[in-house]
């Protein structure tokens, strides 16, 4: 559906003024998606996207500016994430030996098991580029790369 129908507006003052629109609609869009795909799992997409780093670390303890670093929401609370994440048992937080001030995040089996579980099911997250073949999807992925450069 083209944005004009999908917002009933179907006027812009410029190229520029629909393409943030459409960015700004797809996002809702898209994090509407996602809210629903993990709501039975108990979690979150930052959740998830903290878990995803942690996996990629696994073994070797992280810290939280690591973690807000390397997230894709940089809005995001690390220490809320990983405290909501700690409770329900995904990870495990301990003081760093060499500097007290400092807390080594881990994942646990749990938190591992999770992860698998999801991973068998995201055909149905990433079904959403499905109206799209794989030359434009390469495409897209290139045109968003360029911008954010």
């Amino acid at each position: 559906m083209k944005i004009e129908d999908s917002i009933l507006q179907y006027n812009f003052k410029s190229d520029e003024e629909k393409l943030l629109v459409n960015f700004i609609y797809t996002y809702g869009w898209l994090s509407s998606l996602q809210l629903h795909f993990f709501k039975p799992y108990g979690i979150s997409s930052q959740q998830y996207n903290v878990l995803r780093i942690l996996r990629g670390q696994y073994k070797n303890p992280v810290s939280v500016g690591l973690i807000q670093e390397r997230m894709m929401d940089k809005m995001s609370n690390a220490s809320r994430l990983i405290d909501k994440l700690k409770q329900k048992e995904l990870v495990q937080r301990n003081e760093c030996p060499s500097d007290r001030r400092q807390m080594n995040i881990l994942i646990t089996q749990k938190g591992l098991d999770l992860l698998n579980e999801i991973d068998n099911n995201l055909t149905l997250i990433n079904s959403f580029s499905c109206a799209l073949n794989k030359t434009e999807k390469q495409t897209l992925n290139n045109l968003l790369d360029k911008l954010r450069n």
